[in-house]
């Protein structure tokens, strides 16, 4: 009798097993019965082991000093925690000195994922020929006597020029075709369990962003001139026209300061090396704002993206909760809701001086006429 029990069970098992198949529900399955097990974004999850190929040749880029080790650690803890220690992307480390025994250790102890060490050459580290240095020294003094944010500093200066025209140029980016852009100290609140890199790779976008400031003007006092010569050089260059509405509030006479931040970026290193952006970094190098204002990369970088890329090729990653002191992204939805830790009512987006987001956002989808005094 026991027998005849057992055998019935197996049978209605089997049975059962095979109409969840059929109705392509796998959940109740044995790990043995059960399909493989994908991702989000149905990748085999194999292809995200450590030391892997991934399905997108991406990796973060951080470009840190070695007395940032401890803020560095806290960002990576956040992001191994709410994306990749599932999906164990590289990491690209960049500094101008050579990276201390300690922290390639206790950076490297971090992530199950590939670490890579560099050191920025020499040539995209100092002043080019072509720049004053008695001069890009008074002008820092005036920039300190009118209160500028990071007035006197030569390195921030020269880690705005590399961000803004070098970091895609670095050997160990060589076969990386997108970067996430991290730094010390920032968090993530917010669960993601999707691939950003192939969201970018299978919807053709190039550049990717959580939080879209006004910046500081009297940093960049001559930078939006500068731009528009290049441009009247160069037209081609410009393959968005609408992107002059979010620039300029005035039909592209002056720039309202509109910019993606960039301490948060995913993009498309071909975006950066195209001969249209190489183009246009040498224009601004050679005018020499980054050392005699102070350029930073983020305003260079939204220029080029709101007037070289369609609308749709730039992304808000609206469910990407994200804090740099003192702006946070928080998302609104409901579903993005159950994977966040964060205060929505504290989002950058709800202010002023972060509205630039919004603006983009409702910009018309295309615009085949340059504004009044674009020419």
């Amino acid at each position: 009798m026991t027998f005849k029990f057992a055998a019935l069970n197996l049978f209605i098992g089997l049975l059962l097993a095979l109409l969840m198949r059929r109705s392509g529900n796998t959940s109740a399955l044995a790990p043995a019965l059960a399909h493989r097990a994908v991702t989000a974004d149905g990748i085999d999850t194999d292809m995200y082991l450590p030391h892997v190929a991934k399905p997108v040749r991406a990796a973060f880029v951080v470009l840190v000093r070695n007395s940032e080790l401890v803020g560095m650690k806290k960002a990576m803890r956040q992001i191994e925690d709410r994306f990749n220690g599932k999906f164990n992307y590289p990491y690209v480390f960049l500094n101008d000195v050579p990276f201390t025994d300690e922290f390639k250790a206790e950076t490297t102890a971090m992530t199950k994922a590939n670490i890579t060490f560099g050191e920025v050459p020499q040539e995209h580290w100092s002043y080019p020929e072509w720049i004053n240095q008695t001069y890009a020294g008074e002008c820092r003094q005036q920039m300190q006597e009118q209160g500028v944010f990071y007035a006197l500093s030569e390195s921030y200066r020269h880690m705005c020029r590399f961000n803004s025209g070098f970091f895609f140029r670095h050997p160990l980016l060589d076969d990386i075709d997108y970067y996430w852009r991290i730094e010390p100290d920032v968090e993530y609140s917010c669960d993601i369990d999707y691939d950003p890199f192939l969201l970018m790779q299978r919807k053709g976008i190039k550049y990717g962003y959580t939080i879209a400031l006004h910046e500081y003007p009297e940093t960049i006092p001559t930078l939006w001139d500068t731009a528009k010569a290049f441009v009247k050089s160069n037209p081609g260059f410009v393959r968005h026209l609408a992107g002059y509405s979010w620039l300029s509030n005035d039909g592209g006479e002056t720039y309202n300061g509109c910019h993606f931040w960039s301490n948060f970026e995913i993009g498309s290193l071909a975006f950066f090396r195209s001969p249209e952006y190489l183009a246009y970094f040498d224009y601004l190098d050679r005018a020499g704002g980054f050392f005699y204002e102070r350029w930073g990369d983020a305003p260079v970088h939204a220029i080029a993206a709101a007037l070289m890329l369609q609308k749709e090729e730039v992304h808000w990653f609206e469910d990407i909760g994200y804090y740099h002191n003192p702006w946070s992204n928080c998302p609104l939805s409901p579903e993005s809701r159950l994977r966040c830790h964060c205060d929505p009512a504290k989002s950058a987006v709800h202010h002023y001086w972060a509205s630039c987001t919004q603006k983009w956002l409702a910009l018309p989808d295309n615009n085949t006429t340059l504004p009044a005094g674009v020419e």
